[in-house]
């Protein structure tokens, strides 16, 4: 069984291809030319080189493969270019389906995010059934990952694409070189630097757990239904306090209210644009942060025997590995 996966080199597509040379399969990876290895470096994987944008990679990528992982997704809160995460998420995953369709893959695992999800307004957790509209959608990449999934949708109710989707929440762990967003969050916290924060909720999930979720999802899910892959719901209070405990820092005790930190937020984007830098916040993080994104797991334990382990397990082994490789 020829299994190919996109998004192999990062922080959960590198989790995804271990989990699936552990399960036995035979695994080829799509990369870009530019892309980061360390984090695949000694896997036994075959290599393909193309892109997202380049269809005829995309065709030479899943000849001869059973099935797809596509995990790959420009994964940025804040972009220059909001063009290129259409390009990317959207167009990309879209013609990726189509040329694994062509090609007869009989599996298709399609990681989307809870991004896409609606939220509960009393702060109670959502679930897959949740409703949301685009018009819910705050900044670029939640709107992409949203016309992304409704594509694979689309396939899977007209055309007949073999598709699974898995929705993972804030995953953190090892191998996160990025880091993501998540990531650095943590980075920050166990330096010591982060004096105050703005108050949010999240579902943290250790990335291998979510990895494992995916490979559950391949073998038991049913086509064109979504799972959440996320593990405990905490505030960001509690987060902050869980890694101040784990790396013997301080946990800060400033909170500051939403509105004082968006005008800062935009003089970051401003100063990003002028720079050519990425911004330390955001206007759509911020914007996001007012909304506790919690979420029920109960369907992917009930049908596909999901079982991820706490998050403080996650934060502990992530916080190990920054610490390894010298980013705190």
């Amino acid at each position: 069984m020829t299994t190919l996966v996109t998004g192999a080199s990062g922080f959960i597509g590198s989790a995804v291809v271990r989990a699936l040379l552990q399960a036995g399969h035979e695994v080829r990876v799509l990369l870009r030319p530019q892309s980061d290895r360390s984090n695949i470096e000694g896997l036994s994987v075959g290599v393909v080189i193309g892109d997202l944008a380049d269809r005829a990679s995309l065709t030479r990528a899943v000849a001869g493969c059973d099935t797809l992982f596509h995990v790959a997704a420009d994964y940025r809160i804040w972009v220059p270019d909001p063009d290129h995460i259409y390009r990317i998420n959207v167009s990309g995953t879209r013609e990726l389906m189509m040329a694994a369709a062509d090609a007869g893959v009989s599996r298709i695992v399609y990681t989307s995010s809870v991004a896409t999800l609606g939220l509960n307004g009393d702060g109670s957790p959502a679930d897959e059934d949740t409703p949301a509209t685009i018009s819910d959608m705050i900044g670029h990449y939640k709107r992409s990952k949203f016309l992304a999934e409704q594509a694979v949708h689309e396939l899977v109710e007209q055309g007949g694409l073999p598709a699974v989707i898995v929705n993972p929440s804030a995953p953190v762990g090892p191998r996160d070189i990025r880091p993501t967003p998540t990531g650095r969050l943590v980075v920050d916290a166990a330096r010591g630097r982060m004096p105050a924060y703005v108050e949010t909720g999240l579902n943290l999930v250790h990335v291998d757990d979510v990895a494992i979720g995916h490979v559950l999802a391949f073998e038991r899910g049913r086509i064109g239904e979504r799972y959440i892959l996320g593990a405990e719901n905490m505030s960001l209070r509690d987060i902050l306090q869980a890694i101040a405990e784990i790396s013997g820092k301080h946990a800060p005790h400033l909170r500051l209210p939403h509105g004082v930190v968006l005008p800062l937020a935009y003089v970051c984007e401003t100063w990003a644009r002028l720079s050519g830098t990425e911004p330390w916040i955001t206007v759509d993080g911020v914007r996001l942060a007012k909304k506790h994104m919690y979420f029920s797991t109960n369907k992917a334990r009930r049908e596909l025997g999901f079982d991820p382990r706490p998050a403080r397990q996650a934060l502990v082994d992530a916080i190990a590995w920054f610490r390894q490789h010298n980013y705190c």
